[in-house]
């Protein structure tokens, strides 16, 4: 099946990179340079995927993704940064992007990222008939699978999407201990070793949007020595 993919990338070399491996993997690509012209396109166009470089002229890449995110409809969107720190992962991917790759990269590690992305929008697309229906409830914590909304206290949180998956897998059932390794392979679709870091970021993050005292949490517990748990019913 061909997909369809928006490059939003200043670099040339790199965008021309990018695409050329692409369609290695059967994907049709569009090609921007700027962020004001990638908003354009994808109100144009329908994509299956925008892989968006976090330094653009014009609207940069952290804008292009909030309002990417304020549209109807859901795209996955891998963000490429030139920068490594942890805010600037961290503003990503609260902005919703459901991934990212600092520069430089190496092709066979995007593609893989690509291909899990791919996965888990055929997954999610899957489970609209077969996952889990209703409400999961448990002390005060109530997650909506199927309008994948969540509260605490009757309270509504925003989750990211990735954020929501990541709940949404510890919570059925509770109670499996599920190692950082396991979580990647089975949420992020990728077991790259020495990427555990992202699992953490993502549960330190989400720990601070449902728990009381995150220093404390009360719904994902930490196993010492071995990953997670939901502490459910």
């Amino acid at each position: 099946m061909t997909r369809k993919v928006l490059v939003v990338e200043d670099n040339p070399d790199i965008a021309q990179l990018v695409r050329m491996h692409l369609r290695d993997i059967d994907c049709d690509t569009d090609w921007v340079d700027d962020g004001n012209a990638a908003l354009e396109r994808f109100r144009r166009d329908r994509y299956d995927l925008v892989v968006l470089d976090l330094m653009l002229p014009g609207l940069d890449g952290l804008s292009v993704c909030r309002e990417l995110r304020g549209q109807p409809g859901y795209v996955p969107i891998l963000m490429l940064t030139a920068k490594s720190t942890e805010l600037d992962r961290v503003l990503g991917l609260e902005m919703g992007a459901d991934d990212y790759l600092t520069k430089p990269f190496s092709i066979a590690e995007l593609l893989a990222r690509i291909k899990a992305l791919f996965r888990r929008v055929e997954a999610l697309a899957s489970s609209a008939d077969t996952g889990p229906k209703g409400v999961i409830a448990f002390d005060g914590l109530s997650i909506d699978a199927d309008r994948r909304e969540v509260q605490v206290d009757g309270q509504p949180v925003t989750l990211t999407a990735r954020e929501f998956d990541l709940l949404m897998h510890f919570a059925q059932p509770p109670g499996r201990v599920l190692t950082r390794s396991q979580l990647l392979d089975q949420v992020w679709g990728y077991g790259h070793d020495g990427y555990e870091h992202t699992v953490n970021s993502h549960i330190n993050r989400l720990r601070a949007k449902i728990e009381q005292d995150p220093a404390r949490p009360h719904y994902i517990l930490t196993v010492r020595g071995v990953g997670y748990k939901f502490a459910g019913p």
